[in-house]
């Protein structure tokens, strides 16, 4: 039996009317005179930008393929700097064991101190004002000088081998021996661990005291707490002082070019100072470009590791998990 269809039910479906188009907000006079002045005052910024950073970073990886003195124009060789680099080189190795040795131990190192100290400093204790300035005095004291203080701490007959003497113990020409010249450094590196103390500190000072009363209810015990209260609350800034440690330990030089210029027999020798010696002691500058990329990979890998496994152990209190 046919069916007969309504009208409306055969009539074909038309195409949705379209919607006006949505209206242009016109930025209001205020709004352009303060992009105007954003863009003003971030200029010099991005002009240093282009200019000091971007620019040579971007020439470098063309000298990194060249032969060049810096008195004659340069000469194209492909990737004979980096085959060199990493065939040809035994102090390149040499230094880059180096700095992996500096790196392994003061970056731990600065973390464990930084939170011991600025947990030392957050209790109720007497002078404490007195301490934490004494404490972050040392970051502000020029790398130099510093450099300068410690050459004359390490000496032989120094100050440091001088209270070794009293206990009986024989110190190590400390600078001048291949087995204590990285240990010397590493102990340099521990001078300016106020830097951290004071970020870690400024944090323990924002977590809330309803967190401890809760836990001392509960029966917790001061290191219970430290442990399950006050280490995933500075988790985020131990997090920072690790790249920050990291993008230093890799990048030595001052110590190294003051103290020991890579000596005894390359033993304190790291990646910077053998490429600086490279590119304004032999003129080499196709040659130290390529070490330097090569070190940018590195610090860029262990970056992004770093990155990559944060979120195992670096707490957010805007985080859900």
């Amino acid at each position: 039996m046919a069916t007969s269809l309504s009208p409306s039910a055969t009539k074909p479906t038309e195409p949705p009317a379209p919607s006006p188009a949505a209206p242009v907000r016109r930025m209001s006079t205020s709004r352009r005179r303060e992009a105007r002045y954003f863009y003003l005052f971030i200029s010099p910024w991005i002009v240093g930008f282009l200019a000091f950073m971007l620019g040579p970073m971007i020439a470098s990886v063309y000298y990194s393929l060249t032969d060049w003195d810096t008195f004659t124009p340069p000469t194209f060789v492909g990737i004979d700097n980096y085959v060199r680099l990493f065939t040809d080189d035994p102090i390149f190795w040499k230094a880059l064991g180096n700095t992996f040795y500096y790196a392994a131990i003061s970056v731990p190192l600065g973390l464990v101190l930084g939170l011991w100290l600025a947990h030392l400093l957050n209790k109720q204790v007497r002078a404490r004002k007195l301490f934490r300035t004494l404490i972050y005095l040392p970051t502000l004291v020029p790398l130099v000088a510093t450099a300068m203080i410690f050459q004359m701490v390490l000496a032989p007959d120094g100050p440091l081998n001088g209270l070794l003497g009293w206990f009986g113990i024989d110190g190590p020409a400390w600078l001048l021996d291949p087995d204590w010249v990285k240990p010397a450094l590493i102990v340099l590196s521990a001078w300016g661990a106020g830097g951290a103390t004071v970020l870690l500190l400024a944090t323990m000072k924002g977590i809330p005291n309803e967190f401890y009363e809760a836990a001392e209810i509960d029966g917790a015990g001061s290191a219970r707490q430290f442990w399950s209260i006050t280490f995933p609350q500075v988790t985020p800034i131990i997090f920072f002082n690790l790249i920050m440690g990291l993008i230093g330990a890799f990048q030595i030089f001052s110590q190294v070019y003051i103290l020991t210029s890579g000596g005894p027999n390359n033993a304190s020798q790291m990646v910077v100072p053998l490429l600086f010696n490279e590119a304004f002691s032999y003129y080499r500058m196709g040659y130290a470009s390529a070490i330097s990329w090569v070190l940018f990979v590195i610090i860029l890998l262990f970056t992004l590791v770093a990155f990559r496994t944060s979120r195992r152990w670096v707490f957010y209190e805007t985080e859900m998990r």
